[in-house]
């Protein structure tokens, strides 16, 4: 492993500065709060409605139509997660809420086998027959069929989203087979509507669940197409340069009108397409390379998959499709004078638009590459770091070779031995950001302190 450095001396700093918010509460925290209140609050009013609407049929009934309404909620939890809130997004990221989607997405399916599974069981109790003639009789009543095809296509989903298919398929397959789950939320939503004893059983349950269907549904309409569509037909963005980095590595701007107005910050990212350059489902989250200054954007990419490889073939004045921006790899979420900003690769490119926001003073760069011919934006990333008095790490060799972890505890404290004074962001490959965590944590370093970019749309 070699290690190269650009150092500015920085006169009478001791890395701990008076700055810090340690007793503030983050915007994180303040969006988690906000979201678990919101979470108890309806599960209460659910439970309430459970106990006020009475008893089914029989014990089973009545357990099945607890799973039964517990499920819907779950639908609506899961589309708000994925509704791209601009107030949720800036806070946690989409990284994080994606990941909560994907596992209140698992508790749903089993929610739902369980339900299905008692209401069928439960009818074959009351007529005293087989579960199979009760399965097929049901099938015959409207609100049970729907809510059969519902099941089903959650169960599809389900499977497919399971880690050993999900990696056998292509993205673009994935995302199509996953957008059913829209369709079985449709359903789902009829089904409870035709169900009168949890959608009609009082006024107020009536009131609670129009409301909160259609603010679940108004959210992911206006975040995932409303906000999209007129932000696009506003800016008009349009490729206004492509320029080559290295044989593999290529930038893209896009300029556009009133950009000053576009909410956009360092650190942040958006989904790109350009169409007539590649099919509308070929998209990437790319992360912007440079601070917005309202007058353009920039994205820095590598070719490593079929939306990335022509981007150097772009031609100027093409339109470009943009959302976002998105996430909250920010500086929205600081608690310490000093950083340190740790990048692998590509992931340089959030970390390079970051130290423009970055006040002069204490500032430090790790950046991980295997040799310096692949250090992407690498001038760039020096004459920001020297502008500012900072340290420059420039990380080069192959693991293997190293005699200790580039990023195991004992190299990042003799690289930033005052590392548990700094507020720490990391941007890079999974493998190697799951190692910057680790040794963060062997240090010690609190856990409001460190923010790590790990997003995938899947």
């Amino acid at each position: 492993m070699a290690a190269t450095s650009d150092a500015v001396p920085r006169g009478g700093r001791d890395g701990r500065g008076g700055r810090g918010t340690r007793g503030a509460l983050l915007p994180v925290d303040a969006a988690r709060g906000a979201m678990w209140a919101f979470v108890i609050a309806n599960v209460a009013i659910v439970e309430g409605l459970f106990l006020s609407a009475g008893s089914g049929k029989n014990d089973v009934l009545t357990v099945a139509k607890f799973f039964g309404v517990h499920a819907a909620l779950l639908i609506l939890f899961q589309l708000l997660l994925v509704a791209r809130l601009p107030w949720l997004d800036r806070r946690i990221g989409m990284d994080r809420l994606t990941v909560w989607h994907r596992w209140v997405g698992f508790t749903l399916l089993w929610t739902v086998l369980t339900h299905a599974t008692l209401v069928v069981l439960g009818f074959a109790v009351l007529d005293d027959t087989s579960m199979a003639k009760t399965f097929v009789a049901l099938s015959g009543v409207p609100a049970s069929l729907l809510g059969m095809w519902a099941a089903a296509t959650i169960l599809v989903i389900g499977v497919i989203s399971t880690r050993p298919l999900r990696r056998r398929l292509r993205y673009e397959v994935w995302h199509g087979l996953h957008t059913l789950l829209y369709v079985a939320l449709g359903l789902a939503f009829v089904h409870q509507l035709l169900e009168t004893t949890t959608f009609t059983s009082s006024a107020f349950a009536r009131a609670y669940w129009w409301f909160l269907w259609l603010f679940a549904f108004g959210a992911l309409l206006t975040g995932r197409v409303v906000v999209p569509v007129w932000r696009n037909a506003y800016h008009r963005f349009r490729v206004a340069a492509v320029v080559p980095e290295s044989d593999r590595v290529v930038s893209v701007y896009v300029t556009g009108r009133h950009l000053d107005k576009l909410p956009a910050r360092a650190g942040q990212f958006c989904i790109w397409r350009f169409p007539g350059h590649n099919h509308w489902w070929l998209t990437n989250p790319f992360s912007l390379s440079a601070a917005p200054d309202g007058r353009g954007l920039r994205l820095t990419a590598k070719a490593v998959g079929d939306a990335s490889a022509g981007l150097r073939d772009l031609p100027v004045g093409s339109r470009a499709f943009v959302e976002g921006p998105y996430g909250a790899f920010t500086s929205l979420h600081r608690t310490r004078p000093g950083a340190l900003l740790i990048a692998g690769g590509v992931g340089i490119t959030p970390v390079r638009a970051m130290l423009e926001e970055q006040s002069a003073g204490d500032v430090v760069v790790l950046y991980r590459v295997r040799s310096e011919a692949d250090a992407v934006l690498l001038n760039e990333v020096r004459h920001l770091v020297a502008l500012r008095g900072g340290r420059l790490h420039l990380l080069t060799g192959r693991t293997a070779e190293a005699g200790a972890p580039p990023f195991g505890p004992e190299s990042l404290y003799r690289l930033v031995p005052d590392i548990t004074a700094r507020d720490v962001y990391v941007c890079g490959p999974p493998a190697m950001t799951a190692a910057v965590l680790s040794g963060l944590r062997a240090l010690r370093v609190p856990a409001r302190q460190v923010h790590a970019e790990r997003f995938g749309l899947a």
